[in-house]
């Protein structure tokens, strides 16, 4: 299984290495916070090219499809090669929450047969605490890359396969919304019937990084066992989970349309307990 993950102090050395070619994707974006943009203007990695989530890792949202829709495969080449991405190459991505954007990022490019991306263990933090320096403002537009991608590199369900998992299906989401007491987006609460709460936010310490190895196997292989499929609200943490996963040397798949489209469907049962 492919690495998922660099900390701050090897990202650097190998920005320091004059043979490598790394490309570096800042990829901030929290629900209910637009202002991923200016956060990149403020300060941010240098040589990091800005992605849009919402623009950029997500095909618009629908009810039949979710909130944020796996894009289309020609939208998402254009756009990886407007970051300048090659074939070959390693590609970081970051954010400065834990990865929980960023995880999308790799997840896709993952998916769409990029060999070699990791997640900025810890993200920005982490990389100004590791003495990393930041520039503030826009950057010159990266020379255009020629990556060619395909999809299918990573497996996915549909809302079917997700009523029909054979194995651990895992809801990444709070715990309150699991268990239906608050739903602030989306159109009913609750979870998908036969699902277990598995909160993304306890993938990480209290800095922002993931925990170990053998911390994150212990915490999976006490859900339950069998196939692991992740989801959650829109199928962006969900990716942080599968990385988490990923970490741990278990593979996992993905339900892109998450609870956005599952609660869209009133065919479809919610369960709270």
């Amino acid at each position: 299984m492919a690495p998922v993950l660099i900390s701050a102090d090897d990202l650097r050395k190998q920005l320091g290495d004059t043979a490598s070619r790394t490309h570096l994707l800042d990829v901030r974006w929290a629900l209910g916070d637009p202002d991923g943009p200016q956060h990149y203007l403020d300060g941010h990695i240098p040589g990091a090219v800005f992605v849009d989530l919402e623009t950029e890792l997500a095909a618009p949202a629908s009810p039949a499809r979710g909130r944020h829709p796996l894009p289309e495969l020609a939208h998402l080449q254009k756009c990886a090669r407007s970051w300048g991405l090659r074939g070959g190459e390693t590609v970081v991505v970051y954010d400065a929450t834990g990865g929980m954007a960023a995880a999308r990022a790799w997840w896709l490019l993952r998916w769409a047969g990029m060999d070699d991306v990791r997640i900025l263990d810890g993200g920005l933090p982490a990389w100004e605490r590791s003495g990393g320096e930041l520039a503030v403002g826009g950057e010159s537009d990266p020379a255009r890359g020629d990556v060619v991608l395909t999809t299918g590199h990573l497996p996915t369900i549909d809302a079917d396969g997700a009523a029909n998992w054979d194995g651990l299906l895992l809801d990444a989401r709070a715990g309150e919304r699991y268990r239906g007491e608050v739903e602030p987006v989306d159109p009913r609460a609750g979870h998908i019937p036969g699902a277990v709460s598995a909160p993304t936010a306890e993938n990480l310490t209290a800095e922002g990084t993931f925990k170990t190895v053998e911390q994150l196997r212990a915490r999976f292989s006490g859900l339950g066992a069998g196939p692991v499929a992740v989801y959650c609200g829109s199928g962006v943490t969900a990716a942080h989970e599968i990385a988490a996963l990923a970490a741990a040397g278990i593979e996992a798949t993905l339900y892109p349309g998450s609870w956005s489209q599952w609660s869209s469907d009133p065919k479809r049962p919610a369960a709270t307990d």
